[in-house]
């Protein structure tokens, strides 16, 4: 017989929409057999609509259900603070791996450890992460006939992205999986390399790692390093990797839509969902608002400009803006719109800010929305979304930038609105701050509700961006 692992990763706002989740537990309960495996490499957690009203504990119905071999942290699940991520690692049933997740380092730490401690996941970065709950650095699962060993691990620019996770630490993830082959290859059959992260590749060229599964990219992907597959089922449930391995390793995706529906999972999240009141139809439309990465990177798009306008609207700003990556992808807006569908469009526990601009700082701000330093080989159409502004960019550049349809000036101050998340960090604009805040409106994705209540959702492309 062929070994076999199903993996899923990133269901995100799958937890939104319960035939979805109940389809992809029931496809992970159809496939599986006697040798077959089910691990998940993050974000599974969080983040979701559901997630924010449960803390990620809408996610322990699927894992109550599909009962997963092996389970490691993406930067979204630690969304809701490392405690509540301990909570989440007690109360689910598979096994738990990280090895370069670390609590905050102490005094004590860095002046040495016996070895005693070191066995109990202690080093001078400090103790494993949830090592008291159960995390273990890599588990060995096994088969009739395949003892395979699972490590895991963690985008080293968690802090960053999501700041609740600031306390901890984020070794470095091909030391720390490198560190522990000789023991798993010694143990186990295959090597395989939980990650949520965005570049695998240095994980699959380690010698003796038979194979990496993969988060925190959206995009589905199989592709091979010298044989060594690096396989990403895509966001929000729609695929589960499907990954071989004997004589020749092979991957390829199965899609949900059409599995059998896991009718426990479904009736669970339909409780959650309704019980928290996010089925109220709060608009209907009519011109579906495709929410596709296309929709978001484009620069100006009908999705974008929701958004940016939902946000200078509620905060009565002079502009409103939203970085290209701060709105999640998803199925279009069509039809009765609920609050759940809206609130799904940037599912994070952020407020809506307001700051305080002169014009050369703004028109600074304007520019980095390009997010030419996150990535810098982006091509010239992946920009930000505006509302109050038209920005027209020359081969990559900004040549004009205007608000309520006059030059930015240097002696006026501007008023901008947009998730706090920009403030807090310098990891996307970093020509704002928290010292330019000067009043905040509540959640953020409250914005969309009320405006949608306000005014519908019928956005139209208004030549605010301009790409030449």
């Amino acid at each position: 017989m062929t070994l076999r692992i199903l993996h899923y990763s990133d269901v995100e706002n799958a937890y939104d929409d319960p035939d979805r989740i109940g389809r992809l537990a029931g496809l992970l309960e159809t496939e599986r057999d006697e040798n077959t495996l089910v691990v998940g490499s993050g974000d599974n957690t969080g983040p979701g609509v559901l997630s924010l009203v449960e803390d990620g504990a809408q996610a322990l119905d699927f894992f109550d259900a599909i009962r997963p071999d092996a389970e490691t942290f993406g930067n979204h699940d630690f969304d809701h603070g490392p405690d509540r991520t301990r909570e989440l690692v007690e109360a689910s049933p598979q096994t738990w791996v990280s090895a370069n997740v670390r609590e905050a380092r102490t005094s004590e730490a860095s002046e040495g450890l016996d070895a005693e401690r070191r066995s109990r996941g202690a080093d001078e970065s400090g103790t494993r992460f949830a090592a008291e709950q159960g995390v273990e650095p890599w588990t060995l699962a096994e088969t009739v006939e395949d003892r395979v060993a699972f490590v895991g691990v963690t985008t080293p620019h968690t802090p960053e992205m999501t700041p609740e996770a600031a306390g901890l630490e984020f070794t470095h993830p091909v030391d720390e999986v490198q560190e522990h082959l000789p023991e798993m290859t010694e143990q186990a059959d295959y090597v395989v390399v939980l990650a949520h992260l965005t570049d695998a590749e240095p994980l699959a060229e380690l010698d003796g790692v038979d194979a990496v599964l993969s988060g925190h990219t959206h995009e589905q992907e199989v592709e091979y390093v010298d044989g060594t597959p690096i396989v990403r089922p895509g966001v929000n449930g729609a695929h589960v990797s499907e990954l071989t391995l004997g004589e020749d390793a092979r991957a390829t995706h199965l899609t949900v839509a059409d599995a059998p529906i896991e009718q426990s999972v479904a009736d669970a999240l339909s409780a959650r969902v309704s019980s928290s009141g996010l089925d109220e139809i709060v608009a209907t439309v009519e011109n579906p608002v495709e929410r596709t990465e296309e929709a978001s990177f484009v620069g100006e798009s009908r999705f974008g400009n929701f958004v940016a306008d939902a946000y200078r609207w509620a905060a009565r700003a002079d502009v409103g803006i939203c970085s290209a990556g701060g709105a999640r992808t998803g199925g279009p807006l069509v039809g009765d719109v609920t609050a759940i569908d809206l609130v799904a469009i940037a599912p994070f526990d952020q407020a809506l800010v307001v700051g305080e601009l002169d014009g050369e700082r703004l028109r600074e701000t304007f520019e980095q929305l390009r997010l030419r330093e996150l990535h810098a080989d982006a091509p010239a159409h992946y920009v930000g979304h505006v509302s109050g502004a038209t920005l027209r960019w020359q081969d990559g550049d900004l040549v004009d930038a205007r608000v309520g349809g006059e030059a930015l000036s240097a002696d006026r101050t501007y008023t901008l609105a947009t998730d706090s998340y920009l403030f807090e960090t310098d990891h996307l604009l970093p020509a704002v701050g928290p010292a330019d805040e000067i009043r905040s409106h509540g959640r953020h994705y409250e914005a969309f509700v009320e405006y949608a209540r306000e005014t519908g959702v019928a956005p139209e492309i208004e030549g605010r961006i301009r790409l030449e």
